[in-house]
C-alpha cells in the first residue's frame, strides 16, 4: 500500500473543524479575514498510515484504559537511531502528554520556588510561561546575531549568568524556536562542559529535531557519556506529523535520579496512561511514515526558499535570518523603521496576517515576526504579498 498524502500544494479547508489556527480569530482579537500562520501545526494531512492506523483502532469501539507494548519503544528507538544516530535504553522513557507539559515538571522537579532558571531569548514562550508560573525566576543568556545572518550563543556570558545566579536548570531550545539555529557539536560541548562544571541539570527541548536542512541534528545527551547524567531529552513526534493534538511525547532520562523526581512530578499532576489514539499514532508514524516524512520535509526546505528569494527581492527593508532548522522563519523588521507595537498592529490590521510577534519571545525578539511555512506554498506567497502591499511598499513610498 503506497503513501496516500503527498500533494502538499493541496489546500486543505480547516475552518469549522475546531482548529485553534484557523477558527478562533474573532475570539483572539482578530479580524475575521485575517491569514494565519502563527501557532506551529502544519496545514498538510498527515501520513495516509497514520490515518489508516487511527481509523483501524477506532472501530475497535472501546476506548479504555491503554499502554503500550516493548513493540512501542522499539520503533521509537529504530526512529531516533536511525535519525539522530542516538542509542536509547526503554528504562529512560516516560511518556507525557506534551513537551511544555514535561517542561513544567522539570521545573517543578529539579528547583524550589524562588530559584532561578536560565534560558536563552529569544526562545518559544511556553519557556518562560513554565519558569514564572511555578513562581521561579527568569535569567536569560541572550542569542546575538552574528554578521553570517545567524544566531550565536555567548558563552562567556552563559557561564557568568550561571555562576552569578547559582543556577541549577538551563532549558535548552536545539533546534532553536523561533531563531532556527541547528547547534554544532562544538557549540553544545562548549555549554554542556559548564554545565557539568557547576552542576546543571539540562532540559533540552528536541521537538523540531526532524526539521534539519544542510545540518546535522545533534542529541544533547549523545554527545559525552556525561551528559547522561545530566539530562532530560524532551522529543515527540507531533511537530514531524503534524500530532499536536494527539498530546504524546516521549521524554529520556538516562539518570536513574532524576527520572524519579521527574516521575514524581508526573504522578503529581494526575497523569498515568495517556490518550489510545495518541500511542496509535506516534507507533504509526515513526514505523511507517518515512516516506510521508521525506517529502514533506523536501517541500518545506522549498518554501524556505522560496521565501528567502521572496524577502531579498520584495521585501524592502525586511532581512530573513538564515533558517537551518524548525519550519518557523524569523523575519527581522528593525530596519523598517517601525516601533514594534506599530509593527505588531500593522501585520495584523493592514495586511491581514497573523503571525508570531517577537515580542512574545522575550525582549531579544522585538521588531521581529515569527511566520509558519508549514503550508501550501501558494498561502506562503499571499501572506507575503499582503506584507508587501500593505507594509513594505508603503513605507518605501
Amino acid at each position: 500500500m503506497a503513501e496516500r498524502n503527498l500533494d502538499f500544494d493541496e489546500i486543505i479547508e480547516r475552518r469549522n473543524t475546531d482548529s485553534l489556527k484557523y477558527d478562533f480569530t474573532l475570539r483572539r482579537g482578530m479580524p475575521e479575514d485575517v491569514l494565519p500562520l502563527w501557532v506551529a501545526d502544519m496545514d498538510f494531512k498527515t501520513s495516509s498510515y497514520i490515518e489508516d492506523a487511527l481509523v483501524k483502532r477506532s472501530k475497535d469501539g472501546i476506548f479504555g484504559y491503554s499502554e503500550v507494548q516493548t513493540d512501542y519503544y522499539e520503533i521509537v528507538a529504530d526512529w531516533m537511531k536511525k535519525h539522530h544516530n542516538w542509542d536509547t535504553q526503554e528504562s529512560w522513557l516516560i511518556k507525557t502528554p506534551g513537551v511544555v507539559f514535561a517542561l513544567a515538571m522539570a521545573v517543578k522537579a529539579y528547583t524550589k520556588e524562588g530559584d532561578k532558571v536560565l534560558i536563552q531569548q529569544p526562545v518559544y514562550y511556553p519557556f518562560s510561561e513554565v519558569i514564572e508560573d511555578n513562581g521561579r525566576v527568569i535569567i536569560s543568556n541572550d542569542l546575538y546575531l552574528g554578521e553570517d545572518n545567524r544566531y550565536h550563543m555567548d558563552f562567556d556570558d552563559f557561564e557568568n549568568k550561571i555562576r552569578e545566579n547559582q543556577i541549577k536548570l538551563f532549558l535548552l531550545c536545539s533546534p532553536h524556536n523561533p531563531v532556527g539555529r541547528v547547534w554544532s557539536k562544538e557549540e553544545l560541548i562548549r555549554i554542556g562542559d559548564i554545565c557539568l562544571k557547576y552542576g546543571v541539570i539540562v532540559v533540552s527541548d528536541e521537538i523540531h529535531n526532524d526539521f534539519v536542512y544542510n545540518r546535522e541534528h545533534y542529541v544533547f545527551a549523545s554527545l559525552k557519556k556525561e551528559y547522561e547524567d545530566i539530562s532530560i531529552i524532551c522529543t515527540s513526534p507531533s511537530k514531524t506529523f503534524n500530532l499536536a493534538s494527539m498530546l504524546i511525547s516521549n521524554i529520556f532520562i538516562p539518570n536513574w535520579n532524576l527520572k524519579r523526581k521527574f516521575r514524581k512530578q508526573v504522578d503529581a499532576a494526575g497523569i498515568s496512561q495517556l490518550s489510545a489514539l495518541g500511542l496509535v499514532a506516534c507507533e504509526a508514524a515513526y514505523q511507517d511514515g518515512e516516506v510521508w516524512y521525506q517529502a514533506m520535509i523536501s517541500y518545506i526546505k522549498s518554501n524556505i526558499d522560496f521565501v528567502k528569494d521572496y524577502v531579498d527581492r520584495y521585501l524592502r527593508n525586511v532581512k530573513m535570518i538564515e533558517t537551518e532548522g524548525t519550519y518557523l522563519v524569523w523575519l527581522d523588521f528593525r530596519e523598517a523603521g517601525l516601533d514594534a507595537n506599530i509593527l505588531d498592529r500593522k501585520i495584523i490590521y493592514d495586511a491581514k496576517v497573523w503571525l508570531d510577534s517577537g515580542r512574545i519571545f522575550g525582549d531579544a525578539g522585538k521588531g521581529f515576526q515569527r511566520i509558519n511555512v508549514a503550508c501550501p506554498r501558494s498561502i506562503v506567497k499571499e501572506a507575503l504579498d499582503r506584507i508587501r502591499v500593505h507594509i513594505t511598499d508603503r513605507i518605501a513610498e
